[in-house]
C-alpha cells in the first residue's frame, strides 16, 4: 500500500503491525491476521488495493471476535463492490477514500473522504474537520483543518457523474489486456503463476467477477507480475509507454519502520510482489491500438 496507510498509525503514537498479502489479489491475507492480535490491538486496517475488495467477511469475523474496529482504506477502490454487493468503505466502522489526481475520481490537487454508518462517529468526524469547533469558534475537541477546498469540490462535482462510465471503460480495457496477453501466449489465465517459464506474465485476478457485480474490480491499476521487472520498465520507457511500480519497497523494509524490528524474509509474498509487479496504462481514454501496442512491446521484451 501507499505509505500513508501505515504512516498515520505512527503519527498517532501507535504501533503498526504488518501482515503479509495474498499472492493473487495482493490484498491483506485474512488468514495471517489473527495470530498478530494482542491485548493492545485496537483496529484492523485492510487496504482494498488496485481497485478490488479485501475478503471482508473473514476480516469482520476476526474483528468482531476480538472487539476490534475496522478502518477500510478504500483510496484506490471508490465504487468497488464486495461479493455481497456492498461497496467498500461501507462495511467496516470507517471508510477512507482519496481524490488524488491518479484515482478513478480525482480532483485537481489533494482531497479525500471519510464514510461511516455510525451517527455519533459521523458527528465527531464533522467536528474534527473544522478544528474541533461546533458551532464555529466554540471548540469541543482539538481537531484540524481537514476541509476540502472549494476548487477541489467543484472539480469533483463535475467529474462525479462520469465515474461509472470511466469505471466501465477501465474494465473493458482490462479485459482486452487479458485477452491479448492470452492470444499472444504470454499467460494462460488470471491468477496462475508460471514463473518457471520466462515467456509468461501473471495477470490480475478479478476474484469477485463470478458474483455478477457491476463493479467487481474498478481497475485503479492493472497490475501484472513478470520476471526482470525493472528491465521491462526500462524497455517500456524506451518505447514511450508509461508504467509505475506500486510499490517497490514493502512497509517492513522501509527505513522509517526499522524500529519495529522486521527484517527481509518476514513477509515473503509482499517482497516478491514488490520485486515483480508493474502497473500498465489503464485510463479510460486508452485506445485498443494503444493496448495492443503495450502487449506487443511486452511480448518483444519477453522473447528478445
Amino acid at each position: 500500500s501507499f505509505f500513508a496507510t501505515a504512516g498515520v498509525v505512527s503519527r498517532l503514537n501507535a504501533k503498526p503491525v504488518f501482515a503479509d498479502c495474498d499472492p493473487i489479489t495482493y490484498n491483506i491475507d485474512p488468514d495471517k491476521i489473527e495470530s498478530l492480535i494482542t491485548n493492545k490491538t485496537k483496529a484492523i486496517l485492510p487496504v482494498h488495493l488496485y481497485g478490488q475488495s479485501c475478503e471482508m467477511d473473514k476480516i469482520m469475523e476476526i474483528a468482531n471476535r476480538h472487539g476490534l474496529k475496522v478502518i477500510e482504506d478504500a483510496a484506490q477502490s471508490i465504487g468497488t463492490q464486495y461479493k455481497d454487493g456492498r461497496q467498500v468503505g461501507n462495511i467496516g466502522d470507517i471508510g477512507c477514500f482519496s481524490f488524488y489526481p491518479s484515482k478513478n475520481l480525482g480532483c485537481f490537487g489533494d482531497g479525500g473522504l471519510v464514510t461511516t454508518n455510525d451517527e455519533k462517529l459521523a458527528e465527531k468526524l464533522k467536528i474534527l474537520r473544522v478544528h474541533g469547533g461546533m458551532p464555529k469558534y466554540y471548540h469541543k475537541i482539538i481537531g484540524g483543518n481537514f476541509r476540502i477546498d472549494a476548487l477541489q469540490a467543484a472539480v469533483l462535482n463535475v467529474k462525479l457523474p462520469h465515474l461509472d462510465t470511466w469505471t466501465e471503460k477501465r474494465q473493458m480495457n482490462a479485459e482486452l489486456y487479458t485477452e491479448l496477453f492470452k492470444q499472444n501466449g504470454l499467460a494462460e489465465e488470471e491468477g496462475r503463476l508460471k514463473f518457471d517459464e520466462k515467456n509468461s506474465v501473471l495477470l490480475p485476478m478479478p476474484v469477485y467477477k463470478k458474483y455478477d457485480l457491476k463493479h467487481y474490480h474498478i481497475y485503479n491499476q492493472y497490475i501484472i507480475r513478470v520476471q526482470n521487472r525493472d528491465e521491462l520498465r526500462k524497455f517500456m520507457t524506451e518505447n514511450e509507454i508509461g508504467t509505475e511500480i506500486y510499490y517497490p519497497v514493502p512497509f517492513h523494509l522501509q527505513e522509517c519502520f526499522a524500529y519495529l524490528g522486521y527484517k527481509k524474509g518476514d513477509f515473503p509474498v509482499s517482497e516478491e510482489c514488490a520485486a515483480e509487479t508493474i502497473a500498465l496504462p489503464i485510463y479510460p481514454e486508452l485506445t485498443k491500438e494503444q493496448i495492443g501496442y503495450t502487449v506487443e512491446t511486452i511480448k518483444k521484451f519477453i522473447h528478445k
